[in-house]
């Protein structure tokens, strides 16, 4: 077997030693890696295939780690481990133990920061050029950010900085027309003006031509325009764009795929003493057919068949949560046409995609913008909807202002439906919702539910649309529990729990998905002489403190959540007890004072003590 290109780069710098037909060789044997690794873990396929030119260019352009590349979330970082020294791990990617999905400081040093959430890319690479100032250097800074994660508020902001700062660092928009769902908003329409205009393809060639020929850096400078605004109407377009209104200098568009044209471009752009936005165009999915035809389907996939691109098939199981609620979501807004559905570009993601095509007028993508669609929530409680606002728990911490200061102080009717509650397993502890308990807890106005099965679902969201106020209905990723679900939903008592297995020895008080994890507790702890209660406390608030009283009554009161210790419902459950003067042994169990990694969800929560068997032998431990 010939060896490839790919088996002799050991580190960016050997990119350096390659002409552009052997990176144009290498890019087909990365995406071939990329292809055959993750058709066996899963991963960010569409969004990685599409960025390898880009990522060969900059590593073959820059001086890493001392120079410094910036991901924006980081799905399509796979082609830059594959080229920093990662080859023999890669196989590991996303696993327990493995390489994580996203950059990692702590994996190697070419990582600059854990990126997995959108748009904040540019902040951190400001940072790192104001630092880069401040301590005198001449390091080289480059971000990498997606036209959707330009969407976020975060990116305006830094873009507003940038413009001001005028430090020298290099931007390139990754514009590939989608992000997990399509993007939405005006940004986006801009940007497929701009590859559409017939003026922008009049001035191309004469565009391209200045830059081949721009000799003297002096020249170069000239033409990226110390006089932002004039040189910008010359160099792309008639109409100003919004990077030219803020004072960053902004090239016409080029082929992403072609690294020739990139590398000249950022010859010249490394070289200028000013922020300059590279627009590059590319194609996700490129060079795997079934990604460029279902890119969103192959943003996130799990294992799947080279040949076809259909995902692996996995013995039947319960519907998935997200489904459930999608569903129960739809059957609610049948019946009262105040319900609207929010999402910030997730909508197959929350389960929303029915809904949004029986009731389009309903459904509102908010595109990656977390503050603005709670914000946007607010206004529409005030004018008489009921919103509901479909968001991942990891997502929803970019929120936590608009849903104190705009939702809660107001005492608004907004559901908060926190999707990935809990440990999500392999994208790893950018993405474990693992702070919702902790962060809607502390806000007054806020109940708090936490389902324990798909019917306990149901039954959640029709309380919360049916008593109005701020809700947080939290539940977890993945396949649900196999139980029917209710033909007519009931309205939920307050503060009120269930008790689904009695036992007067020790008294398990448990919040959501954990229910199931501790009925298993019991089960073993039975077999060792101790009589476990199994309480599903429903409500992380109110708490139900006649289920809290009642335990006290037994050797032991034990908490277990699918979230952290710290501030959490099991805080809750012991200041409940203090408030009642109940002195009782207590045990807390749920996630400790750490990042959980990426792996799969059962050996994580192994790990964390929260299977049935790490509960069982906690218990036991405390009871001496």
């Amino acid at each position: 077997m010939d060896h490839r290109i790919l088996d002799m780069i050991s580190s960016p710098a050997d990119l350096k030693l390659l002409d552009d037909d052997e990176l144009f060789i290498l890019a087909r044997e990365i995406r071939e890696e990329i292809v055959t690794v993750t058709s066996e873990t899963g991963g960010h396929v569409a969004s990685s295939l599409g960025a390898v030119e880009i990522i060969l260019a900059v590593h073959s352009m820059i001086d890493c780690p001392v120079d410094r590349f910036v991901f924006d979330v980081g799905h399509q970082s796979y082609a830059h481990k594959l080229v920093t020294g990662r080859l023999d791990e890669f196989k590991t990617l996303r696993t327990y133990g493995g390489l994580s999905g996203f950059p990692k400081p702590d994996e190697s040093p070419y990582d600059v920061h854990p990126s997995g959430h959108a748009s904040d890319s540019l902040s951190v690479a400001l940072g790192l050029a104001k630092a880069r100032d401040l301590s005198g250097g001449a390091n080289k800074v480059v971000a990498l950010i997606g036209d959707a994660a330009l969407s976020g508020g975060m990116a305006f902001e830094a873009l507003n900085h940038i413009g001001q700062a005028q430090t020298p660092m290099v931007i390139i928009l990754n514009d590939n027309e989608m992000s997990i769902s399509r993007n939405v908003g005006a940004l986006m329409k801009h940007l497929g003006n701009m590859r559409a205009s017939s003026q922008y393809r009049q001035t191309r060639d004469s565009v391209q031509e200045k830059l081949e020929n721009s000799g003297a850096l002096g020249t170069a400078l000239a033409n990226f325009g110390r006089n932002m605004k004039e040189s910008m109407k010359q160099f792309v377009l008639p109409r100003t764009m919004i990077f030219e209104q803020l004072g960053i200098v902004c090239t016409a568009p080029i082929d992403g795929h072609d690294i020739g044209a990139i590398k000249e471009t950022l010859g010249l752009v490394l070289a200028a003493d000013a922020p300059v936005l590279m627009h590059v165009v590319t194609k996700k999915g490129a060079g795997y057919e079934p990604a460029v035809r279902n890119p969103e389907k192959f943003h996130g996939v799990a294992p799947y068949d080279i040949a076809t691109g259909e995902v692996k098939k996995k013995p039947a199981t319960a519907p998935s949560y997200t489904s459930v609620f999608g569903k129960a979501l739809a059957e609610e807004a049948r019946a009262d046409d105040r319900i609207v559905a929010i999402t910030a570009a997730m909508k197959d993601g929350t389960g929303l995609s029915d809904f949004a095509e029986e009731f389009p007028s309903r459904f509102i993508d908010a595109g990656i913008a977390e503050e603005h669609a709670v914000g946007l929530a607010s206004g529409l409680a005030v004018g008489g909807k009921k919103p509901v606002v479909a968001i991942y728990s990891t997502f929803l911490q970019r929120a936590i202002d608009q849903l104190v200061v705009n939702n809660a102080l107001p005492n608004l009717d907004v559901v908060f439906a926190i999707d990935r509650a809990g440990v999500v397993g392999e994208d790893g502890p950018t993405h474990h919702g693992i702070f919702d308990l902790a962060y809607t807890r502390m806000v007054p106005h806020m109940r708090v539910l936490a389902p324990s099965n798909e019917a306990e679902l149901v039954h959640a969201l029709h309380t919360a649309l049916a008593l109005g106020g701020p809700f947080a209905i939290r539940y977890p990723r993945g396949a649900a529990e196999g139980v029917p679900l209710p033909e007519n939903p009931e309205v939920l008592e307050v503060g009120k729990s269930r008790t689904v297995r009695e036992g007067d020895d020790v008294a398990i008080l448990a919040f959501g998905r954990m229910v199931g994890r501790a009925l298993g507790a019991a089960e073993l702890l039975a077999e060792r002489g101790v009589e476990a209660r199994v309480v599903d406390m429903r409500w992380a608030k109110p708490l139900d403190a006649d289920a809290v009283a009642r335990a006290a009554q037994t050797k032991l009161v034990v908490t277990v959540e699918g979230g952290v210790v710290s501030g959490g419902a099991g805080e809750g459950v012991l200041g409940e007890l203090a408030r009642q003067g109940l002195a009782v042994p207590a045990l807390t169990l749920g996630v400790p004072d750490v990042f959980v990694p990426q792996g799969k969800a059962d050996l994580l929560l192994r790990d964390l003590g929260l299977d049935p068997q790490g509960i069982a032998d906690s218990v036991e431990e405390r009871l001496g």
